[in-house]
């Protein structure tokens, strides 16, 4: 028991999802690719966007501290989109790891429980630990979303 009240998996259950798993590491993906092409033609949309703003009557009676916050939200969403371009998901003997912005990473004997969440967008692994916040592993290939999903059945909330 944790300090939640939850019961983790039995050393002898955790062995038998890491057969399950197969072969460790699995990396792969983090986002699928149809989201990666969307998001990179919306950021090419807003850009063309921006500068046939820009370039026209408009974009001369703009003040310069809008148009400044403007390119500043764009370089945002650019770095965003380039972290969900090269994002990769990796399931180790150790634990969870995802390549983004910030440590993302979680290891086996720190998961209280957790939920498979398969949006349309992403196919998501929620984390709980019993430090904090919960973390959110995203799955772009079929292999990660079925290990999600097995890691949740074994993770799942007991009492």
């Amino acid at each position: 028991m944790n300090l939640l009240g939850h019961q983790r998996p039995s050393p002898e259950e955790h062995a038998q999802l890491m057969q399950e798993l197969g072969p460790l590491p699995l990396s792969g993906m983090a986002w699928p690719k149809w989201i990666k092409v969307l998001a990179c033609a919306v950021l090419a949309f807003i850009g063309v966007q921006i500068a046939v703003t820009a370039a026209g009557p408009v974009g001369r009676n703009v003040s310069p501290m809008v148009a400044g916050s403007i390119v500043l939200c764009f370089a945002g969403l650019v770095v965003l989109a380039r972290y969900m371009l090269v994002s990769v998901t990796s399931i180790t003997h150790e634990g969870i790891r995802q390549t983004w912005i910030s440590r993302r990473e979680v290891d086996w004997q720190d998961i209280t429980f957790a939920k498979f969440v398969p949006l349309l967008a992403s196919k998501r692994l929620i984390c709980f630990t019993s430090r904090g916040r919960p973390v959110v592993f995203q799955a772009g290939t079929r292999e990660l979303q079925i290990a999600f999903a097995r890691i949740a059945l074994v993770y799942r909330r007991r009492r």
